[in-house]
């Protein structure tokens, strides 16, 4: 049994996966958690899809261009305030000079390299824990309707497959013939599908496997604890690992350390379906209309709606101007399904402008560990980065 006791600071996705890859390896896990209970923020209500076939990064002249037209735009897929945020600007700016790098080819071959090992990092999980939370190994479908985002994807299709992600490209009628519920969808001119991606709800996946290292691997978890100062925790501990979301920004300024993340709001409807007409209609393959920048899940009687990315600053408000568009997409694309019965949710997601998850020991205290800045890919990509994390930890103490 490995006598170090590890916190782990953060119970979403990333927290929880770091959390049982330390607990295997025999180290004393403790997480600590600000919320009353597991998954009650950005792993609360996500768009619930494990998708490796949507891991290109925003770093493009295209989104930058996009990005400046849709600022005074309040339904635009992405939102960007106009106002003067230090933090703001300077993210924007790296996400500039990543742009300038021309990083994107390489960032999304990684970030597709990822997302294929922490699916098979996920199918080990579930297996070895028997976690169920309506996962539906339904593959994902991208479907497009403007010419330019269809060609971009025949573009895409060589960057995925030579990775090794199946992303198969679809005639009109082979969409279509791919879930009843799709026969009489609008305006599609191709898509591309990825029969391996899956659907689940991350919150239940979170609290099943939080219960598992309560009985199983005797983790403790201290719930409504907030953590101000990174230095003075870590004392009582051989290791700390930051996995806070947006909330390690701050942390890490306790230790006088700057870590390159930006809260970017993302929004959810979760639609609760009980009659005939409407459960008929709920497509079974997992969604993601490129265009639009909205992807869907069916998660038994629900159907998740999920998309949009706003940069306004630590703000959680839910403003309708953003709820509305995903609305109005279903009523557009699924008359049939009744949408009286739903629920709002906001999130902010923490990106970096490079895009990719930062997994590394603190310059400032090396008793620190970092692993958190997933952006939208946290479901994606928790399982690779915590066992990254945990292997790296392992490293460091063997090597004393």
């Amino acid at each position: 049994m490995n006598n170090k006791h590890v916190a782990v600071i953060g119970a979403g996705i990333t927290g929880i996966t770091t959390a049982y890859y330390l607990a295997k390896l025999g180290y004393k896990v403790s997480v600590i958690e600000q919320e009353k209970y597991p998954a009650m923020r950005t792993s609360f209500a996500n768009g619930g899809q494990v998708s490796t076939s949507n891991s290109e990064v925003w770093t493009t002249w295209p989104n930058i261009i996009k990005g400046l037209k849709w600022m005074l735009k309040k339904d635009a897929p992405l939102l960007i305030h106009p106002t003067l945020d230090w933090s703001k600007i300077k993210w924007l700016f790296r996400f500039l000079k990543s742009t300038i790098n021309n990083e994107y080819y390489e960032n999304t071959n990684e970030t597709i390299l990822m997302g294929l090992e922490s699916r098979a990092l996920y199918k080990e999980i579930i297996q070895s824990e028997n976690l169920e939370f309506d996962q539906s190994k339904s593959g994902i479908l991208h479907f497009y309707k403007n010419e330019e985002y269809w060609n971009h994807a025949r573009k895409v299709q060589t960057l995925y497959e030579d990775a090794g992600c199946e992303f198969k490209l679809l005639g009109r009628d082979q969409v279509k013939h791919k879930d009843p519920a799709l026969y009489n969808l609008r305006g599609v001119i191709g898509g591309a599908w990825t029969t391996d991606d899956w659907t689940g709800d991350i919150h239940k996946f979170c609290n099943q496997l939080a219960q598992k290292l309560k009985t199983k691997y005797n983790v403790n978890f201290y719930f409504l604890e907030k953590v101000y100062d990174l230095q003075d925790f870590a004392i009582d501990f051989d290791c700390v690992v930051v996995s806070a979301g947006v909330g390690s920004v701050e942390l890490a300024k306790s230790i006088n350390e700057e870590i390159p993340i930006y809260p970017v709001k993302g929004y959810s409807i979760t639609i609760t379906v009980n009659d005939e007409k409407s459960l008929n209609a709920l497509p079974k393959v997992s969604l993601l209309d490129d265009e639009a920048k909205i992807v869907t899940s069916t998660l038994g009687n629900r159907f998740r709606v999920a998309g949009t990315a706003e940069l306004n600053g630590e703000n959680y408000d839910i403003v309708y101007d953003r709820i509305k568009p995903l609305l109005n997409w279903v009523h557009y694309n699924f008359p049939e399904i009744d949408t009286r019965n739903y629920s709002s949710f906001a999130c902010l997601r923490p990106m970096t402008p490079n895009m990719m998850p930062i997994t590394k020991q603190s310059d400032k205290n090396k008793k620190i560990f970092y692993n958190t800045g997933h952006g939208h890919l946290g479901w994606t990509l928790a399982p690779y980065t915590a066992k990254k994390i945990t292997e790296y930890i392992n490293a460091t103490y063997q090597s004393k």
